[in-house]
């Protein structure tokens, strides 16, 4: 006996049971697969729509929540899981919640929740896990409190304040720095720069107005927090400008870019004069999409693509020097498909190839999931397909940069065949003599065996009949007899199932006037006649072809028109033909059951196409050999060609000098000469026949010509002046295209006047049109001959005409005497001297600085040598400022004056004058206002000033009164405007203000005195 244990009360069963119960079982089973299948064909597996992204948590949150999304579209309805770091969520938690597929995590712990979350999805088709999502939390910490250290730097010397940012997560701060107080940011230019990859403030040169406290403020995109650190307190020390040469302090690393990504390369130097950069690929252009900023600071690449991948260099160049740095940018991918899989539903037993192709750089690899389990590597093939190979199935491309996923699901079928959804045409149409494919199409799985008959006729291959693998009937050589009732039979191991139609036959399509051969020249119309017979019962069309491309004609009905007014024609017109018309026209007569076609050939004679293959050969320094291959002549005879030329200095092509100078049509070479030595060239050619001028040929390989010695010599030889026991030469530097060779630059030659021997020096710089020679033993104002020439690796051009110049002056030995100092307000004051006797003092120079600062923050005034005062203007009140002068010229600064101590007055009142009635008295109006009070930090008030002045103008009568009252004529036109100001030894006073006008038309005098005084309050106060 054998016991089972089921739904059903235990039972004991007999062996005839038993042999009943795996009969049932045997014959349910597969009804039961077969359903399933059946099932599936309505239902399908998750689909995602929205996956789990990248997400950063700031630590400092208020939220108390991070959710990560996760939805997806199936039938029936999925259910959703979470995995952390590959170990399931444990939902029932209290921290965590779902909604949907969402993850909401409460009170996130960065011990406990950080890592990388994946979202699997189920329903009875399979499983599928997302793409991996990131949680990490963000921070950026406090600077550190300790005080930052004071930088003190020479002026004209170049200055880096660090940022030293705090701790932080991600790496994605940006820079900023403030100047004194929030929020009051410094203005970058190109003396100032920020990097934005460590924080750091450079300053190509320091000046005196760069004094003040500085701080490095840091904010964090991804957070929404920034900091600020402790204020840098920098000053500048006072000295006597020097020059120093570009020397790169901002320097770009070698760059790992993606590709379509935007780039950021910084490049900065310190130098005085502010050096120029410059920015450049090697031995290639630059980028299209290369973007300089930041005063050349900043090159950004756009979108960077393969082709900008190389060795990009920065150079920085000032007349004292030059510097260079060099990095190489590399462009790397993510991977992306270029084939990947879709849903596929395939016969049971047949076999599967599922191509996963993507890209990238490096090389992505390729592995399979089924039902979010790993399955398998590399390239997916399944043999013999069963139920069970059934699923979802996703292919992962991954490398360094990235992992993408494709997902797909395979369904499995097993049905009979069946014509329901795509039965045979009912009625077959089939051209007399022609030829025609009955389908037969039934839906089944496995692909079953098909038979044909035509009526009780079983058809077999023959020579007019075959039956394809796909099961289609194949006649030839349609004739009458072929009509009749087609039946397709198919058959598979699940059932079998048929199909008919009716095959009737037509008259067969044929040209009956074919198009001919046509021979016109560009600009003229030429007409393709093609007329055609077909089966009265059936619609003609017309379709034109030029060389197997079918004509749009309303793309190009300018060119292209047919006759459609006539039945059975199908002429086409072509206008204004141009030679891409000419080639092969092919007419063809289509109906629904066949078509005829007939061909004819437009040859177009125009001007000549472009010639190819230009070589260009023996390449000297002023010459070179080009070759070429003749192109089309377009049925005209070439009659000569024209050789052009193109220099990277000059978009413009301009025709060449060549030999000979009149290159024949049978010719197919030429030596161009006159060509400027090492200098890049391309070439093209144009040929010329009777009927016009071709299209130039495609330019040849870019060459450079040979190099020779310079033979032009620099103009504008000048110079002198500049500091003290220096000798400064200048000319005119050589554009590129008279440098003739590498290793360009200059010999200076210079020599005291009468003496016999030059001294030479060489630039090497070809940009640098100035030398400045130091010697502490050189008498200032010395007479000095001077010429100076190119040089490159082949020799020596022409020296230049001899130009006389004199080596710089002395700085002024004299110290100005009887200065004197006169304060003139709180904010102003006058110093005066008498002039030094020396000839070359260009000017003079005034210093004052408050008593409280160091003498390195004093400021300057500079005036002429034609000055004998001057005046220093928004001082301090009441304060103590120190002042000297001293004499200048081109070589430097004297020794100042004696140091003159004064302290300026006190301020004027703050407080404006009140004014209490305006009353006109006849002719006159008394203006009438309150005494104004100085407070204790204020000069005492001396007076009173009154400016009238019509109103609209700054210009007007100015009175002194040391009353509280005025009187003031009645304006005879418009309105007057009064201004009242207090007025002490430390200058005038805040203004009050009240308007006046003659108009007393309507108003009684005694309303008028009672009036004015209350409107003159009402002025004061603002109404």
């Amino acid at each position: 006996m054998l016991v089972l244990q089921g739904t059903i009360p235990f039972e004991i069963i007999t062996e005839q049971k038993i042999t009943m119960w795996l009969f049932i079982y045997h014959l349910i089973t597969p009804c039961f697969i077969f359903c399933l299948a059946e099932e599936g064909n309505k239902g399908y597996g998750p689909v995602f729509e929205e996956q789990p992204i990248d997400t950063i948590y700031p630590e400092e949150s208020s939220d108390g929540q991070v959710s990560m999304n996760c939805r997806a579209r199936a039938i029936p309805f999925p259910t959703y899981r979470w995995k952390l770091n590959n170990w399931d969520i444990d939902l029932t938690k209290d921290r965590y919640s779902m909604v949907g597929g969402r993850l909401v995590i409460n009170n996130p712990e960065k011990s406990r929740d950080a890592g990388k979350y994946v979202c699997v999805v189920s329903n009875i088709f399979g499983t599928v896990r997302s793409s991996e999502a990131t949680l990490s939390f963000g921070y950026l910490d406090p600077f550190p409190p300790e005080e930052r250290y004071e930088v003190k730097v020479r002026e004209g010397v170049g200055a880096v304040l660090l940022c030293e940012p705090p701790y932080h997560y991600p790496d994605d701060l940006s820079y900023r720095w403030l100047l004194n107080e929030f929020p009051v940011f410094i203005a970058l230019d190109k003396r100032r720069f920020v990097s934005q990859t460590n924080g750091n403030l450079y300053i190509a040169n320091v000046e005196a107005s760069d004094k003040g406290n500085y701080s490095c403020f840091v904010s964090s995109p991804s957070i929404t927090k920034s900091v600020f650190s402790k204020f840098i307190p920098l000053i500048p020390q006072s000295d006597r400008a020097k020059v120093y040469p570009a020397d790169i302090k901002v320097k770009f690393k070698d760059t790992y870019a993606l590709l379509g990504q935007n780039v950021t390369l910084e490049c900065f130097a310190l130098g005085n004069p502010v050096p120029e950069l410059r920015w450049s690929k090697y031995l290639e252009p630059m980028p299209a999409t290369a973007e300089i900023s930041m005063s050349g600071a900043v090159l950004k690449i756009f979108n960077i693509q393969y082709e900008d991948e190389g060795l990009y260099e920065c150079e920085a160049e000032n007349y004292k020097g030059k510097d260079k740095h060099q990095a190489r940018v590399y462009v790397q991918a993510a991977p992306e498909w270029v084939e990947h899989i879709n849903d596929t539903e395939k016969d049971i037993g047949s076999d599967l190839y599922w191509p996963c192709i993507a890209t990238g750089n490096p090389i992505p690899t390729i592995r399979w999931l089924k039902n979010g389990a790993s399955f398998r590597k590399g390239e997916l093939r399944i043999q013999s397909l069963n139920f069970d190979d059934a699923g979802m199935y996703q292919c992962i491309a991954e490398n360094t940069h990235g992992i993408i996923y494709a997902n797909a699901e395979l369904k499995i079928v097993a049905s009979p065949p069946t014509f329901e959804l795509n039965p045979m045409k009912k009625k077959i149409l089939a051209a007399k003599g022609g030829r025609v494919i009955i389908e037969c199409k039934p839906k089944a799985a496995p692909k079953p065996k098909f038979s044909w008959s035509k009526g009780t006729e079983l058809l077999v291959n023959g020579s007019r009949i075959r039956i394809w693998d796909d099961g289609s009937l194949e006649i030839i050589n349609i004739t009458k007899l072929d009509e009749g009732r087609y039946t397709c039979f198919a058959e598979n191991n699940r059932g079998k199932a048929n199909s008919t139609g009716v095959l009737e036959m037509t008259e067969a399509t044929r040209i009956t006037l074919a198009p001919l051969n046509v021979d016109v020249t560009v600009g003229e119309n030429a007409t393709m006649q093609c007329i055609a017979s077909h089966d009265p019962t059936l619609d003609l069309t017309f379709i034109w072809s030029l060389n197997g491309f079918v004509i749009d004609f309303e793309k190009e009905h300018e060119h292209y028109e047919r006759n459609v007014m006539i039945k059975s024609n199908g002429e086409l017109l072509i206008k204004n033909v141009q030679l891409r018309h000419a080639g092969r026209y092919t007419c063809t007569a289509q109906t629904i059951v066949d078509n005829s076609s007939a061909s004819a050939d437009l040859v177009v004679r125009g001007p000549p196409g472009p010639p190819g293959g230009i070589r260009v050969e023996e390449i000297r320094d002023t010459a070179v050999a080009l070759t070429w291959s003749r192109g089309t002549d377009n049925h005209s005879p070439i009659s000569k060609y024209t050789i052009q030329s193109k220099t990277f200095l000059s978009e413009e092509w301009k025709d060449a000098k060549t030999e000979p100078s009149d290159i024949e049509g049978n010719m197919e070479s030429a030596t161009v000469i006159d060509l400027i030595p090492w200098m890049e060239y391309e070439f093209r050619i144009i040929a010329t026949n009777t009927l016009g001028t071709g299209e130039p040929s495609m330019p040849s390989q870019r060459i450079r010509t040979e190099g020779a010695p310079p033979n032009v010599a620099p103009s504008d030889v000048g110079g002198g002046g500049g500091s003290n026991r220096e000798l400064t030469i200048t000319w005119m530097p050589l554009s590129r295209e008279y440098h003739y060779g590498n290793n360009f630059g200059y010999i200076v030659a210079f020599k005291p006047f009468g003496e016999k021997e030059w001294r030479r020096v060489t630039v090497t710089n070809p940009e640098i049109g100035r030398y400045v020679h130091k010697d502490e033993s050189m008498p200032p104002s010395t007479q000095y001959q001077v010429k100076v020439k190119a040089f490159n690796n082949k020799g020596d051009g022409p020296f230049s005409l001899t130009a006389v110049i004199y080596s710089a002056q002395d700085a002024p030995t004299e110290i100005p005497t009887d200065v004197s100092v006169k304060v003139l307000s709180s904010s102003e004051m006058s110093v005066s001297w008498h002039h030094v006797s020396d000839k070359s003092v260009e000017g003079y120079q005034i210093r004052y600085w408050a008593a409280h600062d160091k003498e390195a923050a004093a400021q300057r005034v500079q005036v002429s040598n034609q000055e004998y005062s001057t005046k220093l203007e928004n001082l301090k009140p009441n304060t103590r400022y120190h002042v000297d002068v001293s004499a200048f010229n081109s070589a430097g600064y004297g020794p100042p004056s004696r140091t003159i101590d004064v302290i300026t007055r006190k301020a004027p009142p703050s407080q404006r004058p009140r004014i209490i009635s305006s009353v006109r008295s006849g002719s006159r109006y008394i203006i009438t206002w309150d005494h104004v009070k100085a407070m204790s930090n204020e000069s005492a008030v001396e007076g009173y000033k009154v400016l009238y002045r019509p109103d609209g103008q700054h210009e007007g009568k100015l009175f002194s009164t040391g009353k509280h009252t005025i009187e003031v004529p009645v304006p005879s036109d418009g309105e007057y405007v009064v201004e009242v100001r207090a007025h002490s030894e430390g200058g005038d006073g805040e203004v009050a203000q009240i308007k006046i006008s003659g108009a007393t038309a309507g108003v009684p005098p005694l309303l008028l005195v009672l009036l004015v005084p209350a409107l003159g309050v009402l002025a004061c106060s603002g109404f």
